[in-house]
């Protein structure tokens, strides 16, 4: 697919060169845009069992050097977005006043004190209900807890979240990713992303935004990234980077963006939101 100009959208595109850092710098014919392309690593189909070579895998650091950046943003965009921020900003935010109390709650649960001893009620309730953020359809996630019975469910998602929040000797993007691949013993049925996402949100209520999948037809953080910001985030088929560290990384991205003047994190979302339909 010929690559289009993220300023004027043609495809118009020459080379213009290469930088120090052995990026490429695209230059747009028609409008005299210049931006860096950093392409996205996709891995290779792997060749026959006997000519099989083991592939690297890139550090943390390494695969987040190619993920987008607020550089990467157009002028046009950045002048689009202040001008919705403004208008949004000068509506009185609607609050949910069941969230605090909700998370305070929750986060005591999930504390390394609080989880030995949590009640299986209470583990199964945050699964199926919206409070603060919507987790969605959790029918698988009820009919496998149902399977196991009320003692053996909570058990293994005590383990869940306990490996999600301390597990020792990897990166919370990497143990985020062990539990949403549904071929690691670690996960658990149903408690993929969107209730692994709400976890983080009630864990830390001022990083994580409720919006708790990365890619989604209803919309998830890379359809509002595309749409809001002009930002093409990376298809997770189509990249080496884990699932587990695009959540982290479009999150990150997307509270940066917001910028400041929100009441908290949840208001942030609502912009996004709002912006996403507005756009």
């Amino acid at each position: 697919m010929a690559l289009s100009c993220p300023s004027c959208e043609l495809s118009t595109v020459e080379y213009a060169e290469t930088t120090e850092d052995d990026q490429t710098r695209l230059r747009c014919t028609s409008c005299a845009h210049l931006w860096l392309h950093r392409p996205i690593i996709v891995v290779p189909a792997a060749p026959p069992a006997r000519t099989a070579r083991r592939t690297r895998t890139l550090t943390l650091d390494e695969a987040k050097a190619y993920f987008p950046t607020e550089d990467d943003l157009t002028d046009a965009t950045r002048t689009r977005v202040a001008n919705l921020k403004q208008q949004f900003l000068a509506r009185q935010p609607a609050t949910d006043s069941r969230v605090g109390p909700y998370f305070a709650r929750y986060r005591q649960i999930f504390s390394a004190d609080g989880l030995p001893a949590a009640d299986p009620a209470d583990l199964k309730e945050f699964a199926n209900n919206s409070i603060g953020a919507h987790p969605g359809n959790m029918s698988v996630f009820n009919r496998y807890w149902n399977s196991l019975g009320d003692q053996a469910a909570a058990q293994q998602l005590r383990g869940v979240i306990d490996y999600l929040l301390r597990g020792a000797d990897e990166a919370v993007e990497d143990r985020l990713e062990t539990l949403i691949n549904p071929r690691n013993p670690k996960g658990m049925t149903g408690f993929r992303e969107s209730l692994l996402t709400r976890v983080l949100c009630v864990i830390h209520p001022d990083r994580f935004l409720p919006i708790l999948t990365y890619t989604s037809a209803a919309g998830g953080k890379r359809e509002v990234a595309a749409t809001v910001f002009g930002l093409e985030l990376p298809a997770p088929e189509r990249t080496s980077m884990t699932t587990g560290r695009l959540v982290f990384w479009s999150n990150d991205l997307l509270l940066k963006l917001c910028g400041p003047g929100f009441v908290d994190v949840a208001h942030a979302s609502e912009f996004l939101w709002w912006a996403k339909d507005e756009s």
